[in-house]
């Protein structure tokens, strides 16, 4: 058994997939995060001072992060324990505080404790470590593939470094399957496969940066394949398609990958980029996001970004939003694109936004303005005797539909129109209005 309690005997009765076989040993195996592990990076002088502290590691499926933990949990003297945040509870983890405790007093052996998917423990499983933690009687090293920030409580994110992993990039990932075929003690090595270069490549991309699932991939793809005459196993490009499952995306719709897409589906939108957000559109879609939310965004911005400068977008989008409402999917994703695409290529202004924003503040610091005599309401018995209404001069009754009048005690600007798009027609009417109202305009006699 090796120090997570997993056999390491590779004649054991129940054989270990690819992807466990060829898991490093050490950190010359180790591939990808170079950021914080390579030569001189931070993570690789704290393990090589040893001065480790509680460590959590934070990135999509296949990265690295449990495999980073073993052998750290190798290379250190620590005792090691290791949970996962599914299926423990908070007797377990006061069991292993104490047996941390008693170990350091008896031994002087810290406990490094690595949890899988720390994220799922709740507030109170995670509140039980704190104090371990941060007497350093426990070393721990917590793995998810949630933001931390988000999923797991600051005290416990302040006692700890944080690591985020990347996707492995496709040249990474093509080194750890060439390993594979080549190792003779884990891999294929003794096998007499060939792969060739466009099916690493099919894989390599197809995979997304998750080396468990190319190593999968490539594990049936020779499994699956009967040898020549010759006696080679020969992987092709169409065998390596076949081999791959369905592309899934890493999308939870309240984690980093739901906000980070809308985020730059949004502002793919607002930056005039079609084409970005009809990717970004997409990529929404086969994850399987509400087509609700995804309208809901357009309509958004089609208000914010767009505004006046063009006025229909707010127009399209609300018959896209109503439209989706009707038809369903995979239909409304038609309408969703045609949307998208009218809001991308429109002119923009946020002037209605900001000019909202300015009178907001006012209302929230400023002095409660009352509303003028003139513009109360006037339409009940005896409103004229408190002086409701009185002076208020009607619009239609003045050339042009206009006439200058107080609308507010302490006058105020907060709607600057841009000059693009209908917003420049807003901008000269709204101009002439001012210049008169400085300078006064005649009544319909």
């Amino acid at each position: 058994m090796d120090l997570f309690g997993e056999p390491k005997d590779k004649g054991a009765s129940k054989p270990q997939p690819l992807a466990r076989r060829m898991r490093p040993r050490n950190l010359d195996e180790f591939v990808g995060q170079e950021h914080f592990l390579g030569p001189g990076k931070l993570l690789r002088r704290l393990l090589g001072a040893n001065r480790l502290t509680s460590l959590i590691f934070y990135g999509p499926p296949g990265t690295g992060k449990t495999a980073l933990a073993h052998i750290i949990a190798d290379e250190t003297k620590a005792h090691v324990d290791r949970i996962n945040a599914t299926t423990s509870n908070v007797a377990e983890i006061r069991a292993i505080g104490r047996e941390a405790h008693a170990r350091l007093a008896s031994t002087g052996r810290r406990t490094l404790l690595f949890i899988d998917e720390i994220h799922r423990f709740n507030r109170a499983q995670q509140d039980v470590l704190l104090g371990d933690v941060e007497d350093g009687v426990i070393l721990l090293i917590g793995a998810t593939t949630q933001n931390p920030f988000f999923a797991i409580v600051s005290p416990l994110v302040s006692r700890s470094s944080i690591f985020e992993f990347k996707a492995l990039a496709p040249e990474e990932i093509k080194t750890l399957l060439r390993r594979a075929i080549c190792d003779k003690e884990r891999g294929f090595g003794a096998m007499n496969v060939e792969v060739a270069q466009d099916a690493l490549d099919y894989i390599a991309t197809l995979c997304d940066g998750d080396a468990r699932r190319a190593l999968n991939a490539i594990e049936v793809a020779v499994l699956s394949t009967a040898a020549g005459e010759d006696g080679k196993i020969r992987v092709n490009r169409e065998l390596a398609a076949e081999s791959m499952q369905k592309k899934a995306f890493a999308y939870d719709v309240t984690g980093d990958e739901h906000y980070d897409s809308a985020s730059a589906f949004i502002k793919s939108m607002r930056g005039s980029d079609p084409d970005a957000a009809l990717y970004w559109l997409a990529r929404m879609l086969e994850s399987g996001e509400d087509v609700r939310f995804i309208a809901r965004r357009i309509v958004i911005c089609s208000s914010e970004d767009v505004g006046n400068a063009d006025p229909q977008a707010l127009v399209v989008a609300a018959a896209a939003l109503q439209a989706c409402e009707f038809v369903g999917m995979p239909e409304a994703q038609i309408i969703l694109a045609q949307a998208v695409i009218y809001v991308a290529c429109s002119p923009k202004s946020n002037a209605s936004y900001m000019a909202l924003s300015g009178a907001v503040e006012d209302v929230k610091s400023g002095r409660t303005l009352e509303v003028p005599a003139a513009l109360k309401d006037a339409s009940y018995k005896g409103a004229k005797r408190l002086g409701r209404g009185e002076g208020y001069k009607y619009s239609h009754q003045y050339e042009g539909g206009w006439v200058e009048q107080e609308y507010l005690p302490a006058p105020r600007i907060y709607y600057l129109p841009t000059d693009r798009g209908y917003e420049a027609e807003i901008k000269e009417r709204l101009e002439a209005w001012r210049k008169r109202k400085s300078g006064g305009s005649s009544a319909k006699e």
